[in-house]
């Protein structure tokens, strides 16, 4: 009885073990792209907000 769906089990395994290989090599590549993105900005002078003495620590002294 369990042997008929073995075949069924099986792919069903498979497929997902494939969808979730190519989500987690999705997110490896993107998070490459997105660092390669930030060293870009970052070379042209461009600064996170959160980084301590960043333009926006500027921008809130100038305001006062």
């Amino acid at each position: 009885m369990q042997s008929e769906y073995f075949a069924f089990i099986t792919a069903a395994y498979g497929i997902s073990a494939v969808a979730i290989a190519g989500l987690f090599a999705w997110i490896l590549l993107d998070a490459r792209t997105q660092r390669r993105a930030l060293k870009t900005l970052e070379a042209r002078g461009i600064r996170r907000r959160s980084e301590v003495g960043g333009r926006a620590g500027q921008d809130t002294e100038a305001a006062k």
